[in-house]
């Protein structure tokens, strides 16, 4: 038995992941011991010295059970070597010492002992003192090494002598112009760095994998290549981002800042290219399942388009969590389930990775329907029947249909949707009179149908006729930007943690 825990098997990872519990244990018994001995030597706290030894005796047995888990847990790598072996024995210390200051306080050993009273006090210091140094080494490799010093702010970090601190990003800025950018520099790598990162650098690298910079991201890590250029679909850290939220193997981590399903597309297509180092946007070839990911990353539109409120209707609404359950059928059949806002149980569903996804497999929906305000259909073979199922989607707010063969029959199931702000009918079979029914939806903002069956006159007349409605026809990346900001998941999770 002893064998098999010395090694990263099953058994003594699981043991070893109870150490970031075990390890407040002796923290709490030492400090409490440390105040009660200032306490009874300064006459403030009456207590015994036998008190005390006990404190000391449990502070000994827990820093011993903390070291082992500990210990344990670094089978499993992805640490910083050095790192781990300052708070390997640094953390031993702590143990030795607190058996050293018992042994010297306790009735059963102080008289046998040689000048105890001389050796207790600096044992008991060391050992405390110890402490707070494991505990900044063990922050430091859960969090990364300048985690506690990240957000000291001046005078106090010149007066330390601490180097300038360094940009957190937290938000993807836009680009300028996006046919322009570097598809590495300026679209994937920040994405990595606001949600990968975190748990894959130089101080810390979960897996022995880096993705801070793009030759670490290429050599991988223990599982070998992160991704196969050309084939996004072998790739490893895409299909971990696919894998359902409570799995062991999704990437991020469940409660950690989760990948959008464009901000997935966007290195999926990446990839898909044959991840090139210095390759523009308009070098590579963009489908039309990308380019309003592309878009959204743009500075934004003018005119009609900006003039429109941003404020979405489902903003305020709160739902019961679906049942995981339902949820899990849903991966099943390859959908993505993303949260929109975890306080109020909204959800994205996309299908963007079900291709087959038809009129028999909307059942699957149903059970979560209340949830889901975001819905992504395009690409798949769903026909007219499949929006008899919509009026079900009360709280639906954005639809994709675009890719699909759905006709003026199927618009009209879909007037009944209170919250319904934007629909994607591009390259669809849906006319004139399709685009006059929805143009009667109360609360529609944009609808988008290039490629599709709508004239250019049924545009222009719809529009004069509701100025509120953005009606494009054809791929104007200004339009299509100001509208994905204004619907983005993280723009939303953000609202909703606002007083």
């Amino acid at each position: 038995m002893l064998q098999i825990l010395l090694q990263a098997s099953s058994w003594a990872l699981f043991i070893g992941r109870f150490h970031p519990v075990l390890v407040h244990l002796p923290i709490g018994f030492l400090l409490i011991a440390a105040l009660l001995e200032i306490g009874r030597r300064t006459g403030k706290v009456a207590v015994s010295e036998g008190t005390v030894s006990f404190i000391l005796f449990w502070s000994a047995i827990s820093a011993t059970i903390a070291c082992i888990a500990g210990y344990l847990l670094s089978l499993g790598g992805g640490y910083d070597a050095g790192l781990l072996n300052d708070h390997m024995w640094q953390g031993i210390g702590v143990a030795v010492f607190a058996w050293i200051a018992w042994l010297v306080k306790s009735d059963r050993f102080r008289e046998v002992i040689p000048f105890s009273s001389i050796i207790y006090l600096p044992a008991f210091g060391i050992a405390t003192l110890l402490l707070l140094t494991t505990g900044h080494d063990g922050g430091s490799l859960t969090h990364g090494e300048e985690y506690l010093t990240q957000y000291t702010p001046e005078p106090f970090r010149s007066l330390a002598g601490m180097s300038p601190a360094k940009e957190t990003v937290t938000e993807i800025k836009p680009l300028a112009d996006v046919n322009q950018a570097l598809v590495y520099k300026d679209v994937v790598q920040p994405i990595l760095e606001m949600r990968c990162v975190q748990c894959h650098n130089e101080s810390k690298q979960k897996g022995d994998l880096r993705m801070d910079q793009l030759a670490l991201l290429i050599k991988g890590g223990e599982g070998g290549p992160a991704f196969v250029a050309g084939k996004s679909a072998e790739s490893d850290m895409i299909k971990r981002c696919l894998l359902p939220e409570n799995d062991d193997e999704h990437m991020p981590p469940k409660g950690k800042p989760q990948l959008t399903t464009d901000q997935i597309t966007l290195i999926s297509w990446w990839i898909d290219q044959g991840a090139p180092a210095d390759k523009k946007v308009a070098e590579l070839t963009v489908s039309e399942q990308v380019k309003p990911a592309l878009a959204a990353l743009g500075t934004g539109g003018t005119g009609n388009a900006a003039a429109k409120s941003t404020v979405s209707a489902i903003q305020h609404i709160k739902v019961q969590a679906a049942n995981e359950k339902d949820l899990d059928a849903l991966r099943k059949a390859g959908l993505i389930v993303n949260a929109l806002a975890q306080d109020r149980n909204l959800l994205e569903v996309s299908a963007v990775n079900a291709p087959d996804f038809g009129d028999k497999n909307m059942a699957l929906l149903t059970p979560v329907a209340q949830q889901i305000a975001w819905l992504k259909l395009g690409d798949t073979k769903i026909t007219d029947a499949a929006l008899k199922e919509m009026p079900k989607f009360k709280n639906l707010n954005k639809l994709h249909l675009e890719h699909t063969i759905v006709t003026d029959a199927g618009i009209a199931n879909l007037k009944s949707l209170p919250l319904l702000e934007y629909i994607n009918l591009v390259d669809t079979k849906v006319g004139d009179a399709g685009l006059r029914e929805a143009a009667t939806f109360k609360g529609l903002r944009s609808v988008y149908v290039w490629q599709s069956a709508v004239t250019d006159s049924a545009v222009s007349e719809v529009s004069r006729k509701n100025p509120q409605l953005m009606v494009v026809n054809g791929f104007n990346e200004a339009a299509v930007a100001e509208f994905l900001k204004a619907g983005d998941s993280t723009g939303l999770k953000a609202k909703s943690k606002a007083p």
